[in-house]
C-alpha cells in the first residue's frame, strides 16, 4: 500500500507536488493537455483544504540545459485557465527568490517551477538539489507515476527528506496495474507493438511466463519474423535483437504460451501520407517495400483471441498510425479490446495517444499514463519512486 495524500491534514501546509506535465508542444503551445488535466484531483484537493501548492515536473528532453522553448509558461497558462485561478510561474526550480516566492505565498496559491531538466542535478538524484526543492516545503506528493521507475531528485530525494504520499493519479494507477499483478482473470493478453524490438524485449521476456497468450504487431513483429527466417524485404528489423527473441520463443513454448504474429501487412516504399499502401502477406513482401502495419486477416485473427480472453494488456501501437494508411491495424485491436469485455489496461505513452487519437478510448478499462513505468511495474521491477510512497 502507499502513503495517500488523502489521509494527511494540510491546512496551512506549503505541499510540492511532483506532476508530469510533459505535453507535446507545437510552435510553443499545447498540442494534449491531458496530462495536466490528470492532475487535477490532486491539485484541486489540495487547495480546497487550504494548501499551498508548489508543482515540478519536467518538459521535454533539454539534458541539463535551460532551452527556451522547453520553457513551462504555456503550461502555467493552461493551468491556470483549468483551475481558474492564476499560476505563478517560476524562472528557476530552485534558489533564493524560488524560496522567497513561496514563502510570500498564501493558503490557495498556486507556484508553478520552472523545467527540473534545466538542472542536470535532477537526474542525477543529487542530494544537494534535493535538498534545495525540500527546503521550502512542508509535505511531498508524488503523483507522476510515468517516472516511478526514475530515481531523480524530484521523484526519490525530496521523498526521503520530506513525508511523502501518493496523489489521487498514483494512487489510480497502483490500484488498475495491481490488478494485472495479483490474480488476472484467465486468459491473460499481452498484445506487443511499437517501432523497435529492442523497446518491448525485456518487459515480453518477463511477461511470457505470465501471460496465456501474446500477440505481437507493429515494427516489432518484423523482428519476430526475421528471426523465423521470413524474408520482410525493407521492413524495420532490429538485427542485435534476434538472438534475444529466439530465446523468448523458446521460453514462451516451454511455458505453453502460444505467440501470434502477423499473417498480412500494409507496405508501402515510403512512410509518407501519400504513400502507395498495398496489402501483401507477412511472408511476400516485394523487394524494396516495407510493412507499417497489420493487415485485416491478421486484425480479424487477433480481435477473435482478443474476444475470449479474461485480461489484456496492451503496449505499442500495431502500425504507424500518424498516418491513415497504416491506422486501421491499432484501430481494429482497440476496437477488439474494447468489445471484448476482458479487463483492459493500455500501457501508456505512444498506445494512449494512438488510441485517443482514433477515439477508441471508450470500452478500454484503463489507460496508464506511463509506458516505460507501465511495463516496469507489470514485469515486477523495483520502482525507486513509488517504493518511497509505501507504508
Amino acid at each position: 500500500m502507499v502513503r495517500r495524500i488523502q489521509e494527511r491534514d494540510v491546512q496551512g501546509q506549503t505541499v510540492l507536488v511532483r506532476v508530469d506535465f510533459n505535453v507535446p508542444m507545437h510552435d510553443g503551445e499545447i498540442a494534449d493537455d491531458a496530462r495536466i488535466r490528470a492532475s487535477m484531483p490532486t491539485i484541486t484537493h489540495l487547495l480546497d483544504r487550504g494548501a499551498k501548492v508548489v508543482l515540478a515536473t519536467h518538459l521535454g528532453r533539454p539534458d541539463g540545459k535551460v532551452v527556451p522553448s522547453l520553457r513551462l509558461d504555456a503550461v502555467g497558462r493552461r493551468l491556470g485557465d483549468l483551475i481558474g485561478c492564476n499560476v505563478h510561474k517560476l524562472d528557476r526550480c530552485v534558489g533564493p527568490v524560488v524560496e522567497q516566492a513561496i514563502a510570500e505565498g498564501a493558503p490557495g496559491d498556486v507556484i508553478l517551477l520552472e523545467n527540473l531538466r534545466f538542472r542536470p542535478e535532477e537526474e542525477a538524484n543529487d542530494p544537494d538539489f534535493a535538498k534545495q526543492l525540500a527546503e521550502p516545503i512542508d509535505l511531498y506528493v508524488n503523483d507522476a507515476f510515468a517516472t516511478v521507475h526514475r530515481a531523480h531528485a524530484s521523484t526519490l530525494g525530496v521523498a526521503k527528506l520530506r513525508p511523502a504520499f501518493a496523489g489521487f493519479l498514483m494512487q489510480r494507477e497502483v490500484e488498475a496495474l495491481s490488478r494485472l499483478t495479483g490474480n488476472p482473470k484467465r486468459p491473460y493478453l499481452a498484445v506487443i507493438g511499437g517501432k523497435k524490438a529492442s523497446s518491448k524485449l525485456g518487459a515480453l521476456e518477463d511477461l511470457v511466463e505470465k501471460v496465456d497468450g501474446v500477440l505481437i504487431g507493429g515494427g516489432v513483429a518484423f523482428s519476430f519474423l526475421h528471426a523465423l527466417g521470413i524474408d520482410v524485404a525493407e521492413s524495420i528489423v532490429d538485427l542485435e535483437m534476434i538472438e534475444g527473441i529466439r530465446a523468448i520463443t523458446e521460453k514462451a513454448k516451454a511455458a505453453g504460451v502460444k505467440i501470434l504474429l502477423p499473417v498480412d501487412v500494409i507496405a508501402a516504399k515510403e512512410l509518407a501520407a501519400d504513400a502507395e499502401a498495398r496489402l501483401f502477406p507477412a511472408d511476400g513482401i516485394p523487394g524494396g517495400w516495407a510493412g507499417f502495419d497489420i493487415g485485416p486477416a491478421t486484425v480479424a485473427a487477433f480481435a477473435e483471441v482478443i474476444q475470449g480472453a479474461g485480461t489484456i494488456v496492451w503496449t505499442g501501437p500495431m502500425g504507424a498510425f500518424e498516418f491513415q494508411a497504416f491506422a486501421e491495424g491499432t484501430a481494429g485491436i482497440a476496437d477488439a479490446v474494447a468489445s471484448s469485455g476482458a479487463y483492459s489496461v493500455i500501457g501508456g505513452g505512444e498506445t494512449g495517444e494512438a488510441v485517443a487519437r482514433l477515439g477508441r478510448e471508450n470500452g478500454v478499462s484503463y489507460i496508464s499514463t506511463g509506458g516505460g513505468a507501465c511495463l516496469a511495474f507489470l514485469r515486477g521491477k523495483t520502482l525507486p519512486a513509488l517504493e518511497a510512497l509505501r507504508c
